[in-house]
């Protein structure tokens, strides 16, 4: 029995190392099939803690020992290509960790020699290698900028820490024709990838583009406190072509897209926006035509926001929403917010029979921050989505959907009243196995902070089981009411991701953000599959989520800690079939809170720091307007592609640190393809506790 329950735990987490190959590696462009396949082969999981071992296959770094990380394995694959590695090669790695990477690098290289400053570190880093059979692996405890003279020199060296600048001694213990890879750049603020190449005693030295590592310590690097170390002789090597063994091999370029160099002006910035920005005196009135050309045959249209609580916003949101809607057939609007709060709004917008009062365990979006979508512009949309679809049949209608996961509790209810219609002997059934999690119905996130201390059994497997059965019955289910049974399974789905993400918040990782914008697209793509099969002509979908969503991570500092979102899924999966905007202002007021459950606070918006992106749109010669970016002129394109500072405010906003707070590096230019600016915004209005209109009380969905 423990030899089946190995084979198949091997056997599954075998599909798992592929399917991270397939999409998180060699979906982003590494070609070198020799680090594909040292990839698929070593266990990532082997070299976390057994309570990390669960999210190995996460697009994410991973916190380890000493609070040290493990790098996304993307970085890893991205490095070991850069390294142009062969069979006979030598490879110096600076900054060993887990020893994840020297595992990957032993797969491909001769031998491989590791240095790690944290002593625990290194030696779990070689007892990881061993036990795995990586004999080829030999890691040294010591300071890392200052190499290893004695097994000198080598064909490659990589750094898995940003430096202030190439350590001396690492040039001098890089053989002639290697290549050396490392960050370059101080700490917190994104560094540049540089690969150096030596020849003779040249170094040809060329950036892979914008990437964060933590800060390189050591002799040749950074001190403790944070202080470049003063200068020191180098450690130099005599060259032993002996022991390297063999000749020099031609070299091959890898096709990167590189950040455009150069010294910021930011004058033609200014001028450029300035010449280039469609002008929005009047959300009402504005010709969108423009923008609908640039759209063109997307399926995806995702729209941002700058804030939470920023009334231009939803405004203008709404308006696009409503040209898609009647121009180009678009029919989903799918939106930041729980699945069982937005199936209310879809049944009234589409006349549908409100959810049965036993089904409504709370009024919808009236968990915080209530304001968010109980507000008079959102409500606006609704009303008019309502009257849109009254004379419209039932392909054509416009949905509204859900895409968020914090309704455990909710969506758990909503698949037992399901079944209990259906098939009482299953809800029974799925009770028993959704009881797990019942001691923390009050605060779901006690759950992840239990499971974190081993004082609860992990529950995943009953919540897997129950949306197994789901699935398994789904031609008998279906023939009852096909719209129920998806809203059933879509909740059933939801509660097997918030369990997996109240786990994986309490890890310190990056983990369950993405989970969370993992299950937002994935929800997405259900919902136009599931308006395909319903028979309309073809699923569109409008996407109302933060710019931290639905813009690209990949163009931000967060895919440097290993972050995904949204709008880095969707161009992955939909290429140009996504249209990603962002939105941003300068000043004005704001809804937001200062703390986590707080109440909504009016707040006013700090003018935005020099040389952001929204003090550049700012200083420019228009106050409101739109800003090509997928389809600008290329030297606007060009002049914002340098990395800039752009402003992130969510439910809460911290005036006092802002900087620290609200701002992260990006590329505005990667990120969208277009940007709505708005210099003075005001906040959203919150609806009053009872709905405006008398006609629909029992229908009205933001009724209480």
């Amino acid at each position: 029995m423990k030899d089946a329950v190995q084979a198949t735990t091997s056997q599954s987490t075998r599909k798992k190392r592929e399917h991270m190959v397939a999409q998180q590696i060699e979906a982003r462009g590494i070609r070198d099939e020799r680090v594909l396949e040292a990839m698929r082969e070593v266990p990532r999981e082997a070299f976390v803690s057994e309570e990390m071992a669960e999210f190995a296959y996460e697009d994410a770094p991973l916190p380890i020992q000493d609070e040290q990380t493990i790098s996304q394995p993307y970085i890893v694959a991205l490095m070991a290509e850069a390294l142009e590695l062969g069979p006979g090669d030598r490879v110096l790695e600076i900054g060993a960790g887990s020893g994840y990477a020297a595992a990957v690098l032993s797969r491909i290289a001769d031998e491989v020699f590791a240095i790690e400053r944290h002593e625990r570190l290194a030696e779990l880093a070689q007892e990881r290698c061993r036990r795995l059979g990586y004999d080829n692996v030999h890691v040294l405890h010591g300071d890392g900028t200052r190499g290893w003279p004695e097994k000198a020199p080598f064909h490659a060296i990589t750094v898995a820490a940003g430096g202030p600048r190439i350590p001396e001694s690492l040039r001098e213990q890089l053989a002639d024709g290697g290549r050396l890879v490392i960050p370059v750049g101080a700490a917190p603020n994104p560094q540049e990838l540089i690969r150096a190449r030596r020849a003779g005693d040249e170094f040809e030295e060329e950036s892979l583009g914008a990437v964060r590592f933590v800060p390189l310590i050591g002799d040749e690097a950074w001190t403790e406190s944070g202080e470049e170390s003063p200068p020191r002789a180098p450690v130099k090597v005599k060259p032993d072509e002996k022991r390297l063994g063999r000749d020099k091999r031609e070299l091959r370029e890898i096709p990167m897209d590189l950040a455009p160099a150069g010294k910021d002006d930011r004058a033609a910035a200014i001028r450029l926006v300035s010449e280039q920005a469609e002008p929005l005196a009047d959300i009402d009135e504005v010709d969108l035509d423009p923008l609908l050309e640039r759209i063109g045959d997307a399926r995806v249209v995702l729209l941002g926001e700058a804030t939470h609580g920023t009334s231009e916003f939803y405004q203008m949101r709404a308006r696009i929403t409503r040209e898609l809607v009647e121009k180009r057939g678009f029919n989903i609007v799918a939106t930041e917010s729980d699945w069982p709060d937005s199936r209310q709004v879809d049944r009234h917008v589409r006349h549908r029979s409100p959810v049965p009062e036993a089904e409504r365990d709370d009024p919808p979006f009236s968990r915080f921050p209530t304001w968010m979508w109980r507000n008079e512009e959102f409500h606006a949309l609704v009303d008019w989505l309502r009257e849109f679809n009254e004379d419209c049949d039932e392909h054509r209608q416009v949905s509204v959907h859900g895409l968020d996961l914090y309704s455990l509790y909710t969506s758990i209810g909503a698949v037992l009243r399901y079944l209990e219609d259906v098939d009482p002997e299953a809800a029974s059934v799925a009770a028993e196995r959704y009881g797990c999690l019942t001691p923390w119905e009050h605060d779901p996130a006690a759950y992840g902070r239990s499971a974190l201390i081993r004082q609860q059994a992990v529950c995943e497997k009953d919540v897997v089981d129950n949306l197994v059965s789901l699935l398994e019955k789904r031609l008998d289910y279906a023939e009852h009411d096909g719209e129920r049974y998806f809203d059933a399974t879509q909740n059933a789905r939801l509660v097997k991701n918030a369990e997996k993400y109240y786990r994986a918040m309490y890890y310190g990782s990056h983990a369950s953000w993405n989970l969370r914008d993992r299950h937002m697209f994935e929800t997405l793509q259900w919902v136009l599959a599931h308006r395909a099969r319903q028979g309309a002509d073809e699923a569109r979908a409008v996407v109302w989520e933060h710019n931290s969503h639905i813009g690209d991570a990949a163009a931000t500092e967060a895919a440097a800690r290993g972050e995904i979102n949204v709008g880095h899924l969707a161009r992955q999966v939909l290429g140009e079939a996504a249209y990603l905007i962002g939105f941003g202002t300068a000043t004005g007021e704001v809804a937001a809170a200062s703390d986590w459950g707080g109440e909504m606070e009016r707040k006013s918006v700090r003018r935005p720091i020099q040389d952001s992106y929204e003090e550049i749109c700012h200083a420019s010669e228009h106050e409101d307007f739109l800003l090509p970016l997928r389809h600008a002129a290329k030297d606007l394109q060009t002049e914002l592609a340098r990395p800039r500072l752009e402003r992130f405010i969510g439910v809460i906003y911290r005036p006092e640190t802002e900087r620290q707070s609200h701002y992260m590096q990006a590329v505005l230019p990667w990120q969208f393809d277009e940007y709505v600016f708005f210099d003075e915004t005001r906040a959203v209005a919150p609806l009053a506790e009872q709905p405006r209109s008398g006609s629909l009380p029992d229908t009205y969905p933001f009724g209480l």
